[in-house]
């Protein structure tokens, strides 16, 4: 039996890549520990550093370059880089998971607590995390960013250092983005394919005394029974295993439409409609909307009729609400109720709706099927993942515009990404419907409850980038 550095006989090009990752582990892992530098320099150091005032610019104050890089051009490009990509980013790039796995090999091993396995994890991840990040300002101050993610970056070593042996429990159970990262990991037109009958001729032939070198897979995915890309982490550790793994090219539809069924979970639909399409949306909204405002100064002087002023103190440390006075940003408990309010009430309308119209397209194919639920809400997908790719390049523009670049292309661009993920999402959506429905009439009629989900979700960045701005 052949080693794991073997490749496959006939095996693509891509394969070949797969190949060369699995023989050049040592080049990745100091791959991942330059990137762990990069990353250490850019959250510990701005943190300590004063803030930047009105005369600085990105090429010539380290704060701002930082912010540019992380909220800039990081975040947006790793999410992109999912659909391309799959998870290349986790299993080559990031920095958690790279000292999460080192922190397991010199860890003390335990045993996988069941309270860990919970489903629902990367949901309350998400959506804990991302509201937190908006009561800080994350996006704008370093000491913010040094406490969202180097407080990540600590948990995700004290669970490696308590639990497993070389593994990333960190990123296979309570990583705040794991969730996001495999649904979108499941448009990637690539992926690490199993072929089983590669698979049971060698344990054929192991029964015979050939020997075959084990995979440490450290995101914990059982590679004979590996049938997607959403939990793998794209290392290439595994390929050439048992010459029954080969990196291969595949349908970007094929995980959602074939697999999603199986696949797809309550706790899946939950993050797509009220993660993705509620809380991120929100966390958007709140700084450009004159409703929020509206509300504010509404309650604000409602309290203020009424002699009650404590929820307008502002003396609440920088860790739990915004308290930069030198920067006039600061707010008060009441700036940070309605921040909070404002995120889930958005959560709530959106993921509700969005939830009504796919459970009527749902009801339109037959007897109410929640397994039949979750696989069309997967559909929602591209449109999801396009819309917080804009709600973070928002970021990027604003950095640019402070510089007084030019950025007449940035609404043609927003329209065109949309348009391709509103597509992509049509397609796949058509693709899910027709798995249970035989005629073109049963098709369409789940189609319209169908395309008014994605008229709703459009509706958020029209707002946003639009209607807001009138």
């Amino acid at each position: 039996m052949s080693s794991p550095a073997v490749t496959m006989s006939g095996s693509s090009r891509l394969a070949q890549v797969g190949a060369w990752m699995q023989r050049h582990g040592a080049v990745i892992r100091a791959v991942q520990w330059v990137v762990v530098s990069i990353y250490a320099f850019l959250i510990v150091v701005p943190a300590c550093m004063p803030l930047p005032d009105n005369t600085a610019h990105l090429w010539t104050n380290l704060t701002l370059a930082a912010q540019f890089v992380f909220w800039g051009i990081w975040w947006p490009f790793v999410l992109l880089s999912m659909v391309m990509l799959g998870r290349f980013w986790c299993g080559v790039l990031c920095p958690e998971g790279a000292l999460s796995e080192f922190a397991s090999k010199h860890g003390r091993g335990r045993a996988i607590p069941h309270w860990m396995r919970w489903g629902g994890w990367p949901f309350v991840a998400f959506g804990l995390t991302t509201i937190y990040g908006q009561m800080v300002s994350v996006y704008q101050y370093p000491r913010a960013v040094l406490l969202v993610l180097g407080g990540s970056t600590v948990a995700a070593i004290a669970i490696g250092l308590l639990y497993g042996r070389e593994k990333r429990v960190w990123c296979r159970y309570l990583c705040p983005v794991n969730g996001v990262f495999a649904l979108l990991a499941r448009l990637a037109p690539f992926h690490y394919k199993v072929n089983e009958d590669a698979w049971r001729r060698s344990y054929k032939a192991g029964e015979h005394g050939h020997r075959v070198i084990p995979i440490n897979c450290a995101p914990l995915v059982p590679l004979r029974n590996m049938k997607g890309g959403a939990a793998c982490h794209m290392c290439g550790r595994c390929s050439g295993h048992r010459d029954a793994i080969a990196l291969s090219w595949r349908s970007p539809s094929q995980e959602v439409v074939e697999l999603g069924r199986d696949a797809a979970s309550g706790w899946d639909t939950a993050l797509i409609l009220y993660g993705l399409l509620g809380i991120a949306i929100g966390a958007f909204h709140w700084t450009v909307s004159p409703w929020f405002v509206q509300i504010k100064q509404s309650l604000a002087m409602w309290l203020i009729d009424r002699d009650i002023t404590w929820p307008l103190d502002t003396s609440a440390p920088w860790f739990l609400l915004t308290h930069y006075p030198e920067q006039n940003d600061v707010f008060s408990w009441l700036d940070g109720a309605l921040i909070v309010g404002y995120i889930l009430a958005t959560a709530a309308v959106y993921g509700t709706v969005l939830l009504v119209s796919l459970s009527l397209a749902t009801r339109a194919l037959g007897r109410f099927d929640f397994k039949r639920l979750h696989h069309l809400t997967q559909a929602l997908i591209p449109v999801a993942g396009a819309g917080v790719f804009l709600g973070l390049s928002a970021t990027t523009l604003s950095l640019l515009r402070a510089e007084h670049i030019p950025l007449e292309w940035a609404p043609g661009v927003r329209i065109a990404v949309l348009a391709i993920a509103n597509l992509w999402s049509l397609w796949l959506g058509w693709r899910v419907i027709s798995r249970y429905a035989t005629t073109f009439l049963a098709r369409g009629a789940a189609m319209l409850p169908y395309i008014a989900a994605l008229a709703v979700a459009d509706s958020a960045w029209w707002l946003m980038f639009w209607g807001f701005a009138r």
